[in-house]
C-alpha cells in the first residue's frame, strides 16, 4: 500500500506534441496539363526558400493575437510543424506547379539544360516573411503567408531580373486553435502559389 501510495504521487507523463503537415497533396493524379488538354509551361528552377531567421528557422506553429499584441509571436505547446514552414512551403509549391512544368532545383535544371544545349530555365527566389495564424478577437483567427518572389534568368553574363512580386494570402481558420490554424495556412499557402503561378505564367512570356 505504502509503494503505490507513493506511486500515485508521479508526475505524469509528459504529452507529445501533435505533429501537423499540409496533408498527403495531389495522389496519383494525371499533370493537369494532360488532363486539360493545355500545352505544358516552360520549366522553371526553384531556390531553397529563405527566412528572416528565428521564429520560423523551427517546426514551432506559431499565432498572434492581434487584439492584444500583434507584435509577439507565440508558439503553441503541443503542436508542431513536420519540418520547418520554409520547406512545407517549398514542398507544396514544387507539387503544384509540377502540373503544368518541369520544377528543378536550383543548379539542377542549369546542368541539365548546359549538357543539352537547351534555353536555361528561369529561376526563382522566394523569401518568407510571415506564416502564422493570426486571432483578430479570442474567436477569430486567419492563416496569414506573406512570400517576397523575385524571378530572374541566369545567362552567361550573369543574372537578369525578369520581375519581383509580394504575394500576401490570409484564409479564415475554422476553430479558434492550432488545428483550425493549419487548416487556415494550408488554404492560404494554396492561395498564395495560385497567385504566384498566374504571375509566373505573365512575368515569363519574354
Amino acid at each position: 500500500m505504502l509503494l503505490l501510495g507513493g506511486c500515485s504521487g508521479l508526475p505524469d507523463k509528459p504529452t507529445r506534441a501533435s505533429m501537423y503537415d499540409f496533408g498527403p497533396g495531389v495522389l496519383s493524379t494525371p499533370p493537369t496539363s494532360l488532363a486539360t488538354g493545355q500545352a505544358p509551361l516552360p520549366p522553371l528552377a526553384i531556390e531553397d526558400i529563405v527566412t528572416s531567421g528565428g521564429a520560423l528557422d523551427n517546426m514551432a506553429l506559431l499565432y498572434r493575437l492581434g487584439y492584444a499584441d500583434a507584435q509577439q509571436l507565440r508558439p503553441y505547446a503541443q503542436a508542431r510543424w513536420s519540418m520547418p514552414p520554409a520547406q512545407l512551403v517549398r514542398q507544396r509549391l514544387r507539387e503544384q506547379l509540377g502540373q503544368r512544368r518541369a520544377v528543378f532545383n536550383a543548379g539542377e535544371g542549369v546542368a541539365l539544360n548546359r549538357r543539352q544545349g537547351a534555353v536555361l530555365p528561369l529561376l526563382l527566389r522566394l523569401d518568407l516573411e510571415e506564416f502564422s495564424q493570426l486571432f483578430t478577437a479570442p474567436d477569430s483567427s486567419v492563416g496569414l503567408i506573406r512570400l517576397r518572389a523575385t524571378l530572374v534568368e541566369v545567362t552567361p553574363a550573369g543574372e537578369k531580373l525578369i520581375a519581383q512580386r509580394q504575394v500576401v494570402a490570409q484564409r479564415p481558420a475554422p476553430t479558434a486553435d492550432a488545428p483550425g490554424g493549419v487548416r487556415a495556412l494550408t488554404a492560404a499557402t494554396d492561395a498564395a502559389i495560385e497567385e504566384l503561378d498566374q504571375w509566373l505564367q505573365q512575368a515569363a512570356v519574354r
